[in-house]
């Protein structure tokens, strides 16, 4: 980014006039009636905060950054223009008008959760908020209609274990966000520069290996957050998840801050029992999975500790370049020590820091325990993983699901980053009739291991970022190799339309990123492909095996792949292993052997030798 990006002439135009308004409004007299010059991003930064606004933290991190020379980022500027949560009747008026918004005001609704995507729809996405992603079925029925009344009739699950609905017109904005406070939900922050939806482990509560319940952490940080305007408005978007211990993991280790579960057994300095580890700066797009802080916490310390880090992250965190405005940046620059140092002010009593060999080893994830029919620790009820294709569940689909919920279980609908859905609390006696009514609707509870581990961010049909439409090739994918391939092993695809990696390709044991492709006649989409990433216990970033492959020859190639995996593997070996046991050159000679590349074999060959001369020492892309 520029050093000193200021505004462009639709973002001047834009504040000369908002400016204007607020002088009148205010009664103060401009020369001659004109409006003022548009503001400089400095001076603007330099204007003095007062009373006892929540946001002045804020304004006193941005005066810092520009005392100490920087400029800020004209999403900074926007931010203290105009309060985002301050916008209500401007909304009704271009709500009342048909108007979408423009300029800045793009970025200020996204704290209301309503995101404009155009030019790839003319219209809003609203992203909620959903803490551990769980869902009650009135909430899901109310859900479905209001997708069916201002959206375009469908809801797409996210890898925050959250929803969206798409394809809500320029009129409809105000009608969605008060549904959806009346079902006891909001979006809230869903967006922009926030603490984005909570993740706990997906099966709290009902997990027989867990060590806790995350269920009322999340909550609890949930309404914090709610309830703080100063945690609003950050430098930049932050994730945090709660990992309780179970036998589905959350992903925590790629989470700003991840709170790791861990027992913690009899002759240590500190009492027998179970705490929570807090890892901090996870950002798989950029390469870094979170580091453990050293920070031992008990349960109720966890809320303080996460409002602690946050607050040093608005302190801060970098406003004038949004591409190192993320935490993991800050502790490149700090190193841990000093950030816990800085944090360790908000709290009421000093972190208890102790070594990770304290805590006795994490109990095994089991990739496939979010799909498919499983027993409770409650006696006598079972859970039911359902998978919906390409992540996205009709309203009739939404509404029914909710219905079965509350015929055969307690009503309660749980989300994962997986992006599917689990249904919970089903006795016994009532599962083969909730599976039979689930599969009614379309959708599945029995699928193969390809199929389950598929992820697909939202692709070019709804995002303006993405360079292919990630949803649709997820789908060819899947139908191409359901058919063909057995595999007992677990194998996650994950497609991701740009580098901002929402579908964290660089953790699939199959990643691919989109961009264009030049086949010499014509520029088509395609993806690079990246081999061998996990998170957890097996912590790894993919390396880079090929690029520029036309979306049209994956299938056939993953194919070949997978198959030559199934044969020359290890006994028991799992894809994450075999692929790291081989070379980047042998790999790319696996997919190059596909029949449909046989025609650019040499372009692919190429491509393999050039990425195995960037690659730095581990093994991971920088």
């Amino acid at each position: 980014m520029p050093e000193n990006p200021g505004f462009t002439e639709d973002q001047k135009q834009y504040l000369e006039g908002f400016i204007a308004g607020l002088a009148k409004k205010r009664g103060i007299a401009l020369p001659n009636g004109a409006a003022p010059p548009a503001p400089d991003p400095a001076a603007t930064a330099s204007e003095p905060a007062s009373g006892n606004d929540p946001t002045l933290i804020h304004r006193l991190a941005q005066d810092r950054a520009v005392a100490a020379g920087g400029a800020l980022v004209p999403e900074e500027v926007a931010k203290r223009v105009k309060n985002p949560f301050d916008m209500w009747d401007e909304m009704a008026a271009n709500a009342a008008a048909g108007r979408f918004p423009k300029a800045t005001d793009i970025f200020l609704h996204k704290f209301h959760g309503l995101f404009y995507v155009a030019p790839n729809q003319e219209a809003f996405m609203l992203r909620l908020r959903l803490p551990s992603g769980i869902l009650f079925a009135h909430q899901a029925k109310g859900l479905a209609d209001i997708a069916e009344r201002f959206g375009g009739g469908s809801v797409d699950i996210t890898t925050r274990a959250n929803l969206q609905i798409r394809e809500i017109g320029a009129a409809y904005p105000l009608d969605v966000l008060t549904a959806i406070d009346e079902l006891g939900l909001t979006s809230r922050g869903a967006g922009a520069d926030n603490i984005r939806n909570l993740t706990g482990s997906p099966l709290a509560g009902i997990d027989p290996q867990e060590l806790v319940d995350t269920r009322p952490l999340t909550r609890a940080l949930y309404h914090h957050i709610l309830n703080h305007r100063e945690l609003f408005g950050l430098p930049r978007k932050f994730n945090i998840a709660f990992d309780g211990g179970g036998c589905t993991g959350v992903l925590e280790d790629t989470n700003d801050i991840g709170f790791a579960a861990v027992r913690v057994g009899p002759g240590k300095p500190v009492s027998e029992g179970v705490y929570f580890r807090m890892l901090l700066g996870g950002i798989t797009g950029h390469g870094s999975f979170a580091q453990d802080s050293g920070a031992l916490l008990y349960p109720g310390e966890v809320i303080a500790a996460a409002a602690a880090i946050v607050r040093v992250f608005i302190d801060h965190g970098d406003r004038t370049d949004r591409k190192k405005a993320r935490l993991n940046y800050l502790i490149e620059r700090w190193g841990m020590p000093r950030l816990m140092e800085h944090a360790e002010q908000f709290l009421p009593t000093p972190w208890r820091l102790a070594p990770a060999g304290w805590g006795d080893p994490r109990g095994p994830i089991d990739k496939r325990a979010h799909i498919g029919v499983h027993k409770q620790a409650q006696p006598g009820l079972c859970y039911i993983g359902i998978v919906a294709r390409a992540s996205r569940l009709s309203a009739a689909q939404l509404r029914g699901i909710a219905s079965i919920a509350e015929r055969h279980g307690s009503g309660t609908l749980r989300l994962t980053v997986w992006q599917n859905l689990i249904l919970s609390d089903v006795p016994d006696a009532e599962i083969a009739n909730a599976v039979a009514e689930i599969e009614a609707l379309g959708l599945a509870t029995d699928v193969s291991a390809v199929r389950g581990g598929i992820v697909a961010c939202t692709g070019n049909a709804g995002c303006k970022f993405a360079l292919a439409d990630t949803k649709r090739h997820a789908l060819a994918i899947g139908d191409h190799l359901e058919p063909r391939l057995e595999l007992d092993q677990p194998v996650n695809i994950h497609l991701t339309g740009c580098p901002n990696s929402c579908a964290q390709h660089y953790i699939g044991d199959i990643g691919l990123l989109a961009t264009k492709v030049d086949t010499g006649d014509e520029e088509v989409e395609g993806y690079h492909l990246i081999l061998g990433g996990a998170a957890g216990a097996e912590a790894t970033l993919g390396r880079e095996i090929a690029r520029d492959i036309p979306a049209e020859e994956l299938p056939f190639r993953i194919e070949r792949l997978l198959r030559h995996y199934m044969r020359a593997r290890q006994p028991g070996e799992s894809f994450h292993a075999f692929a790291n046991r081989h070379s980047i050159s042998d790999l790319a000679a696996l997919l190059c052997a596909a029949p449909a590349c046989a025609s650019d074999r040499g372009r692919l060959a190429r491509n393999a030798a050039g990425t195995a001369a960037v690659q730095n020492p581990g093994g991971a892309i920088p």
